[in-house]
């Protein structure tokens, strides 16, 4: 009984099958992997565009408050702050990964 067993070959795989398999497998992973990973960048670009195209520009009026006797009771000043395009910006840092011009600011 015991000598059938070890002499039986049935559904045994050839390991030059496995090989051949795996190779292919790790093979379609890694090419699998570099996609996800410039996918990844490009998504992680568009979000910092996003961040960086946000106009953080303001501006407010001044308010003044007079007294019954006509002289002046508070004040306040208006400020603004105008934001212009930083240099990074525009995406040209990425144009690597991504060479669509629609991604590419016209500043």
């Amino acid at each position: 009984m015991i000598k059938n067993f070890l002499n039986d070959e049935n559904g045994v795989i050839v390991s030059a099958e496995i090989v051949l398999v795996a190779t292919i497998l790790v093979l379609g992973m890694v090419v699998g992997l570099a996609e996800l990973q410039s996918a990844i960048v490009g998504e992680l670009s568009d979000v910092a565009s996003a961040f960086g195209n946000v106009d953080q520009s303001y501006s407010t009026s001044g308010y003044v408050s007079y007294k019954a006797s006509g002289g002046v009771k508070a004040r306040t000043y208006g400020a603004s702050y105008y934001d212009v395009p930083d240099e990074c910006d525009c995406d040209e840092n990425l144009s690597i990964v991504c060479d669509d011009p629609g991604e590419k600011s016209s500043y």
